[in-house]
Parts: structure tokens; C-alpha cells; sequence
């Protein structure tokens, strides 16, 4: 292990899979609590768009994948406030336009191709720069930032957009900031599990978290460990055995909330025997 952390490439990629593991299920908890659990799914579609359009245009990927995630997922926020077209059905379109458009772009590209796309669809840790590192740092910072600063906000919406209306808080606002922070989430995490795995690192470390407590914060916060110990720990696994990063981190993440349902049944368990009579 030690070995490893000698090689630069691993000291970005450790330090990558760091600020995923916090990020994601920060964000998360907030889309799984207001019944988006999708939505990660969507806006990664539409980033692979944006990706191709980088290599089209000569620009980097990254950036451009922000611009485009962040105004699809405005676009799908506005589409599902209006009630004509159901979130799934909104969403059913961000993923069949985000592939067709990516898939459209990168063949005008004279730089990218569809190995590189498959890249950023499936997770390409290795080839994270440092360039890549600073964007990603300043991303984690910028939701993690909104997390701390609108967090109880946040919170009232959604447990209730109603209640969060009557209080009277800038609901439309505060749906749009969900819906910009979970797409630069998932800018954040393409590099470490994929544009097609993300979503999962969003919901499983936070599925995981409600199966110990039904406290929110609580909830937050062990999502965070495990999203920290299935990016670190998958990645780690990967050095010593070749297989693909983002699926190894994906599934110790599955195993992480296994292991928390069967703890969360035994304790749940435990309690109804101690307070039947």
C-alpha cells in the first residue's frame, strides 16, 4: 500500500475518490428524500453531451460537461414544476437526448472517439489530471458549501414542498439549487465511477444510512462515511486487482448497505422485543 501511494497517479486518484465519497451522498440524501432518486441517471446523460461537446470545440470536457449537466438539470427541474410532463417522463428524455446528442458530437470530433466516451460513461480514475483535480476540488467545495449553507432549507422542502411554501421560502429557488448542486455532483464523480454509475454512489451510501437511523442529519452524515469507505476502499481493491474502478466502488458500496439492513433489522428487532410486554 505504501508502494502506492508513491505514484502520483494513485495520490490524485485516492484523493479523487475522497472527494466523491463526500460529495455524492451529501447531495444525495437530499434527492432521496424528495423521491428523485433518478435524477443523478438524467443529468449524467446530458453530461456525456457535454463531454463530447469539449472534445468538439477543443475545450475541456469537464468544463463543458458542467455547463451543459447544470442547464439540463434546470431544464428538467422547470419541465417537472410545471406538471405537464411527469418527472419520469422528463427524465426519459434528458436520457435518450443526453446519448444520442453525446454520441452525435463525438463522431463530428476530430479529437475524441467513442473508446474516450466510454471513459467518462464508465469511470477512468487513472486518468485523472491535475487540472481534472483542481476542477473537481472546486466543485466538491461549491456543494458541499451549499449543503452547510442552505442544508435546513433545503431540508423543509423535501420533507414537504407545501410546508416549505407556507413558510415562505423561495421554493423555486431552492428546487433549481438541488437540481444545479446534483449536477455538479455528478460532474464531480464522472472521472471516479462514470457518468452510467454515478447515480448509484448518490442513493446506496444514503439507502444504506436510513437503514441505522431515521435522524436526517444522522442520515447525511453516515452516508458520507460510506461513501467515503466504498469510494477509497473500492479504489484500493482495484490497484491490486484489474478490474474497473467504478463497478468495484458501485458494489462495495451494494455491500456496505447490505450489511447495514441486516444490522438495521436486528436492532429494529431488538427494540420491539424490549418494548412488548
Amino acid at each position: 500500500m505504501f508502494d502506492l501511494l508513491q505514484s502520483s497517479i494513485m495520490q490524485r486518484a485516492l484523493i479523487a475518490a475522497l472527494l466523491v465519497g463526500l460529495c455524492a451522498p451529501a447531495v444525495g440524501t437530499f434527492i432521496v428524500q424528495r423521491r428523485l432518486a433518478l435524477l443523478g441517471d438524467g443529468i449524467g446523460h446530458v453530461a456525456l453531451t457535454g463531454v463530447a461537446l469539449g472534445f468538439l470545440t477543443g475545450t475541456a470536457p469537464v468544463l463543458t460537461a458542467v455547463v451543459v449537466a447544470v442547464l439540463g438539470a434546470v431544464a428538467i427541474e422547470l419541465v417537472r414544476e410545471r406538471g405537464r410532463t411527469g418527472g419520469d417522463v422528463a427524465l426519459a428524455l434528458l436520457f435518450y437526448g443526453g446519448i444520442a446528442g453525446g454520441v452525435l458530437l463525438i463522431g463530428l470530433s476530430e479529437t475524441g472517439s467513442n473508446a474516450t466516451l466510454m471513459s467518462y460513461l464508465f469511470g477512468s480514475i487513472s486518468s485523472v489530471t491535475q487540472e481534472d483535480l483542481w476542477v473537481i476540488g472546486a466543485l466538491t467545495v461549491a456543494v458541499l458549501g451549499i449543503v452547510v449553507v442552505f442544508g435546513r432549507e433545503l431540508f423543509v422542502l423535501c420533507q414537504d414542498e407545501e410546508v416549505a411554501k407556507a413558510s415562505g421560502l423561495p421554493v423555486r429557488f431552492l428546487s433549481l439549487l438541488i437540481a444545479v448542486t446534483a449536477a455538479l455532483t455528478v460532474v464531480v464523480a464522472m472521472r471516479v465511477v462514470g457518468l452510467l454509475l454515478v447515480s448509484a454512489l448518490m442513493v446506496v451510501p444514503v439507502a444504506a444510512g436510513q437503514q441505522l437511523t431515521r435522524g436526517f442529519r444522522a442520515t447525511l452524515l453516515i452516508a458520507m462515511v460510506f461513501g467515503v469507505v466504498a469510494t477509497v476502499g473500492g479504489l484500493t481493491y482495484t490497484a491490486y486487482v484489474d478490474v474497473a474502478p467504478g463497478a468495484a466502488i458501485v458494489l462495495l458500496a451494494l455491500a456496505g448497505f447490505a450489511v447495514s439492513l441486516g444490522v438495521g433489522t436486528l436492532v429494529r428487532r431488538s427494540r420491539t422485543r424490549e418494548s412488548s410486554p
